[in-house]
């Protein structure tokens, strides 16, 4: 099988596409790029700069990928995109390389970003995620796996948002996201368990349900009981225990530590570590 690729279409003689990678009218692929089986480039794309691409991807007209970040310290360095498998990369998102070279901007498998959505260089976006429309993640942002972003906001750098996550759209987020929590608001506070995600991905029926309730009582200590936050951390260890528990209690303390800028607070109350 053929290349299927528009005639308008300015693709450098090194590029390495599949042959079965589909390409549409003015795209314009660079040097160093590399795209996998079965991707789609709708028209009027811009791939640059070393930007690897996995398989089945669909990237829709007007998306910017691979091209410099947006860093005063960038030095012209050929840093890198990837980008995984089975992603859905909609009209005029950009996705901006590393500052460093050897460093990535990382996007995973099986995500959805609507369009405009801005991600920054050294972003990491895992597995699962969704983002609406017009938001911008700016450098070093962390997306655990099956987050969901709502529209039209931004979040600081450095910030990491916990796996199975939910923040609603027009917030202001500055500082990281507990997992399985619902964040909401400008200022942004956690104002629930984030329980309809957990319930569509199958968490509340595991193990009879005792994961679901742990991270239930889990919420309760933390927001709404008045512990201080080292205290609300023992009370955790002393809930049943699984996988998803051990996540939740080592992001919390990694929040704390010197190098995050801690944990948006519940309702009400401020989370701090008081040690």
């Amino acid at each position: 099988m053929t290349t299927l690729i528009h005639p308008t279409a300015v693709i450098h003689p090194k590029a390495e596409l599949h042959p079965t990678v589909q390409v549409g009218a003015y795209a314009v692929i660079g040097e160093y790029v590399k795209v996998g089986a079965g991707t789609t480039i709708g028209h009027h794309v811009v791939l640059e700069g070393n930007t690897e691409i996995g398989c089945r991807n669909r990237i829709f007209p007007g998306a910017a990928i691979g091209l410099d970040p947006q860093d005063l310290k960038y030095d012209g360095s050929l840093s890198l995109v990837k980008i995984g498998d089975d992603n859905t990369i909609r009209e005029y998102v950009t996705i901006n390389r590393a500052t460093r070279a050897e460093e990535a901007t990382v996007i995973g498998d099986g995500n959805l970003l609507m369009a405009y959505v801005h991600v920054a260089h050294n972003c990491v976006v895992e597995n699962q995620v969704v983002i609406a429309s017009g938001v911008a993640l700016a450098g070093h942002v962390h997306l655990e796996s099956r987050v969901t972003i709502g529209g039209v906001l931004g979040i600081h750098q450095f910030v990491r948002v916990g796996r199975y996550a939910m923040v609603g759209g027009m917030s202001r987020i500055d500082r990281d996201v507990p997992p399985y929590m619902l964040v909401e608001g400008n200022p942004a506070r956690v104002r629930s368990l984030n329980q309809v995600g957990l319930r569509r991905s199958g968490i509340a029926e595991e193990d009879q349900g005792r994961t679901f309730q742990a991270l239930k009582k889990a919420f309760r200590i933390l927001y709404r009981s008045g512990l201080p936050f080292n205290q609300a951390l023992e009370e955790l260890d002393l809930l049943p225990d699984s996988e998803h528990m051990q996540h939740l209690r080592q992001f919390l303390r990694l929040s704390q530590s010197s190098t995050r800028r801690g944990l948006i607070p519940g309702k009400g109350r401020r989370v701090k570590d008081e040690g």
